[in-house]
């Protein structure tokens, strides 16, 4: 059965008096201009006119990122820990929102939920903004009646998560940024410098060095190919896009190619086990039943190879094992997370045992970002000694003979 589609959420601007007779000029959000103002005179006000707003607007709305997502978050909780009714926080959160389309998103909940829906059902018509897991969190919140609490620990684990990924892309960026700009110079050097010298060269009469005539010979390729070369650069890109876009048997090859590169892969190790951890510590402490825990845990990994570890987990637990032998019977978790679980589970504090995994794997991620960084820096030094100093060195190389034979 097909479902209905969601009504498109609307801006409408609007001149009124309120209690006072005080004139007021203003805009609010609704599906259709009679529940605008509706919502207007719920709140005091005497309409007097009422019109939609263009769509069309010359400020950039922008995309909105998983960090827009935590600080809209950690603004709601700290809105209603103050006390501020939940209905007035989406107001004041909203107006803080730099992102035109949070902000847009956060009205059209606050629409939903002034309409007599609550907070689990207006987040699950924004799928792509808020997953399965956080609606699940919100949700549980809102039954035991502790939601202030709940979004309190949902924006921490947000927080936590967006600071792992940042950290991990920062290892990542530095490298290869450089490493682009290095190609792109050398491919100057060869289209551009190599063939002044190469016409300069051609007047001496004399045999040039083996390293020179190579340098020339690839100038001379790339002069005549140079078409062929981007063709063939964009389409190996394009195609790895597609492959990793449209392909499940790519991505997961991907992953276990990740976890055995050299140097990445104990950084993707650690930052595995982190969202693991942080994870399954978020949702037990929830309320949220383990074996459903587990399969939330399952999906937030981000690596195939935990991911299918992490189900057959969920399996043993449900047939009556406990967390700690599944996970050691897996062969793949370390061993300071297994005996951290282990106590959690005789303690009783299973939560609090994994939050401190959490917190351990996120600080270990956060040093190996640093010694990589460290580390890639005289690595990066020598590759562009090697790409520019070479050419260099091959240009001059045939001058630097004939003064010596001088």
């Amino acid at each position: 059965m097909a479902t209905k589609k969601a009504d498109a959420i609307l801006t409408f601007g609007y001149e009124a008096t309120d209690r006072k007779g005080q004139k007021i000029k203003g805009e609010v959000t609704g599906t259709n201009i009679a529940l605008a103002k509706a919502q207007l005179r719920k709140q005091g006000f005497n309409v007097q006119k009422i019109s939609k707003k263009s769509s069309f607007s010359f400020q950039r709305k922008g995309k909105i990122s998983p960090m827009d997502v935590a600080i809209f978050t950690r603004q709601l909780a700290t809105m209603m820990k103050a006390g501020v009714p939940l209905v007035q926080s989406f107001e004041i959160v909203a107006e803080g929102l730099d992102n035109l389309a949070m902000r847009e998103v956060v009205m059209g909940i606050k629409a939903e939920v002034e309409g007599g829906g609550n907070f689990t059902t207006a987040l699950r018509k924004y799928p792509l903004y808020f997953d399965e897991l956080f609606c699940s969190l919100v949700e549980s919140g809102e039954q035991s009646g502790a939601l202030e609490t709940m979004l309190d620990r949902v924006a921490e684990y947000k927080e936590k998560s967006e600071q792992l990924k940042q950290k991990i892309k920062k290892a990542m960026k530095y490298p290869i940024s450089v490493i682009v700009v290095a190609i792109i110079v050398t491919v100057i050097l060869l289209l551009k410098v190599v063939p002044v010298f190469q016409s300069m060269f051609e007047g001496f009469g004399a045999q040039l060095p083996a390293f020179t005539m190579m340098v020339v010979n690839m100038s001379k390729w790339l002069q005549a190919n140079w078409f062929y070369a981007l063709v063939i650069v964009l389409g190996i890109g394009g195609a790895f896009t597609e492959a990793k876009k449209r392909s499940i048997a790519f991505n997961h090859a991907l992953d276990r190619l990740a976890l055995k590169a050299p140097i990445v892969g104990d950084l993707v190790y650690k930052s595995v086990v982190a969202r693991f951890a942080r994870t399954l510590a978020t949702t037990f402490a929830a309320g949220v039943p383990l074996v459903d825990a587990l399969v939330s845990c399952a999906g937030a990994a981000g690596n195939i190879v935990y991911y299918d570890a992490i189900m057959k987990i969920k399996d043993e637990v449900s047939s009556g094992q406990q967390l700690g032998f599944a996970m050691r019977q897996s062969g793949i978790f370390p061993s300071m997370a297994l005996q951290m679980v282990a106590i959690g589970e005789e303690s009783g504090a299973l939560d609090a045992m994994l939050d401190k995994v959490a917190t351990y794997f996120e600080n270990e991620v956060d040093n190996a970002v640093d010694g990589l960084t460290s580390m890639m820096e005289p690595l990066i030094m020598s590759v562009l000694g090697v790409l520019i100093g070479g050419l260099v060195i091959a240009m001059y190389l045939p001058i630097f003979q004939m003064g010596s034979v001088v």
